[in-house]
């Protein structure tokens, strides 16, 4: 089995290019910017207690010979350690595209399990934002649901572009397929918040399915968030309104519908009062007629 502790074993020769130079060290910390501050691997590196958040990108080969370093020489078990080498020697494969398979061959000689390399491949792919590579290898079904809160928010917050659209949607399918897929427990608000807000705006009847996961209290601020989706969205207020109008509500939803749009923030909406006459055609409390009256002028 290699000897991962010595450097020249796995790093490659002096010679080729160092994906840590000055252009490559800035293109990491353009990334670093986007997503927040905050890359995958300095979670991983944070979890393990290699460096003081500064350890990546190392600066040339004198910082990676110090990174290989703290990497052999913290606590880490060997497998994690094989893990994070694995991560920066996919840095040496994508500078050197077609010609190097660095990454790969130090896995197979270390023995580093396949689904270390798929999980370090996913981060790898989700701090250069090549978000569909990464849910390709993130939603594994080997692997647990490892950072499932910070990925989630990673991906709705960078949705796709629909240019089919005048309008230039958001497109949230790389993030509700990751949903679906790995079907991860939220363990922080803003990421519940997040995917349930992509949700709502992509379907309302699966958005509504999902609130009711929750206890009482996070139930009705997911719905009144529902509400307030599609009051969002007037050029979809009938289609989106009648997709939530005609639901089987429960009593405490109906409850929510009336208060949230009669004494709560919806009611400051114009299209509050339209999907008021929606619901008491559906529910027979008004005539359908009413309703279509203030129903004119959505699509």
């Amino acid at each position: 089995m290699l000897d991962y502790t010595e450097y020249n074993n796995v790093f490659p020769s002096p010679g080729f290019i160092n994906p840590y130079d000055h252009k490559g060290a800035s293109a990491i910390e353009t990334f670093r910017k986007s997503l927040g501050g905050v890359l995958f691997v300095d979670r991983v590196l944070s979890q393990l207690s290699i460096g003081q958040g500064t350890a990546y990108p190392p600066r040339g080969e004198n910082g990676l010979r110090s990174l290989h370093q703290q990497i052999c020489q913290s606590s880490a078990s060997s497998i994690q350690k094989i893990s994070v080498l694995y991560y920066l020697l996919l840095d040496h494969d994508d500078v050197h595209p077609g010609r190097s398979h660095w990454a790969d061959s130090f896995a197979e000689e270390t023995g580093l399990p396949k689904k270390y390399q798929i999980l370090m491949r996913g981060l790898w792919h989700m701090d250069r934002m090549e978000f569909k590579y990464a849910i390709e290898n993130l939603t594994h079904p080997s692997l647990p649901t490892e950072f499932a809160d910070e990925i989630t928010i990673a991906l709705v917050r960078h949705p796709l572009v629909n240019k089919r659209s005048s309008t230039s949607q958001s497109d949230y399918t790389l993030a509700l397929a990751y949903f679906h897929a790995a079907q991860p427990v939220f363990t922080s608000s803003e990421a519940l918040e997040l995917l349930f807000g992509a949700l709502a705006r992509t379907n309302v009847t699966e958005a509504l399915d999902f609130s009711r996961r929750y206890p009482e209290w996070t139930r009705q601020q997911l719905f009144e968030r529902l509400v307030a989706s599609i009051l969002e969205q007037p050029d979809k207020l009938g289609a989106r309104g009648k997709e939530l109008v005609s639901a089987a509500l429960t009593g405490e939803e109906e409850s929510w519908f009336q208060e949230y749009l009669r004494h709560g923030e919806g009611r400051k909406s114009k299209g509050a009062n339209v999907l008021l006459r929606m619901r008491g055609v559906v529910t027979g409390r008004l005539s359908s007629t009413a309703a279509m009256e203030n129903l004119a002028g959505y699509p």
